[in-house]
């Protein structure tokens, strides 16, 4: 079977400091994998080499293929990048929404990549590319907003409008960088669920950087992880105990495993809270105590 997502030799410089050093790995369709890493370790670099939005250093010998089809190589784009985009849905962590726009707007931009340049520009979708992206918000739990201005919503709204998109780009491989980073527990559950379950339904390929190894452990088989700038655990998840990552990371493991795992946090206090039909009514509660 042909990797999803192939990298070879990928290495990334900004200026005097080597982001990413001759980074090689497979992922193959249908994985889940999350990144993870201390700050600066090289995790949304890498994504953004995946998605084609920067490229690697000149003249080297790095090579991004995406679904058997070249993203770059040698430190250039491939000639028909856009259309090796559409196939590629990225979430950012500040959603890159419209604010001014109404949600369903944002949601369409999704595919700008199968339609001409004219209909783009003027926004011209046809009723039944409207129905679509209507259909993407009712999966994401967010089909009544779609008329509201993308500005109005939460922040875990506007992350999952923005998974939306992806949904109606129809995109095989989803990067997700830091998607929770910034949103309350109940928001971060949401959108780990969601993206799960575009990974299970649409059996999408779905790489998520993540900060909290415990949210990596729950949602994702296989976790790479990163520190400056190389590979230096690629393997189950569940492998990751707090021995391994100190003996990966040493001091650094310090900063990844003093994150708090809101997820996990949220759902200790929902276990611990008395489902209300089996609280003791008032009365009740005045016989016992009588």
């Amino acid at each position: 079977m042909q990797p999803a997502i192939r990298v070879t030799n990928l290495v990334k410089s900004f200026g005097n400091q080597r982001a990413l050093n001759s980074v090689t790995l497979e992922i193959m369709p249908g994985e889940m994998v999350a990144l993870i890493g201390a700050s600066g370790s090289g995790k949304s670099t890498l994504l953004r080499h995946l998605a084609g939005l920067i490229v690697a250093d000149k003249d080297s010998a790095s090579e991004v293929v995406v679904h058997g089809r070249t993203v770059q190589s040698g430190g250039r784009l491939a000639r028909d990048i856009r259309s090796v985009r559409a196939n590629i849905g990225v979430v950012f962590q500040q959603f890159n929404l419209v604010g001014r726009l109404p949600v369903i707007t944002n949601v369409m931009a999704g595919m700008l990549s199968r339609v001409s340049l004219i209909r783009g520009m003027f926004r011209l979708f046809l009723h039944s590319e409207y129905l679509l992206g209507q259909e993407a918000l009712n999966r994401v739990g967010i089909g009544e907003r779609a008329a509201q201005r993308a500005s109005t919503l939460s922040g875990g709204q506007q992350q999952r409008a923005a998974i939306a998109r992806t949904l109606v780009q129809r995109a095989k491989v989803v990067l997700a960088d830091e998607p929770i980073a910034s949103l309350d527990p109940e928001s971060s559950r949401r959108v780990m669920e969601i993206l799960a379950t575009i990974h299970r339904e649409d059996r999408s390929t779905v790489v998520v950087s993540l900060h909290q190894v415990n949210v990596a452990i729950k949602y994702c088989p296989r976790t790479i992880a990163l520190r400056r700038g190389d590979v230096v655990f690629d393997g189950p998840s569940t492998q990751l105990t707090p021995a391994l990552l100190r003996d990966l990371y040493g001091a650094e493991a310090d900063e990844i495993l003093a994150l708090p795992d809101h997820i996990s946090l949220l759902q200790e206090r929902t276990d611990n809270v008395v489902p209300l039909h089996s609280q003791p009514s008032p009365a009740t509660q005045a016989a016992q105590t009588g």
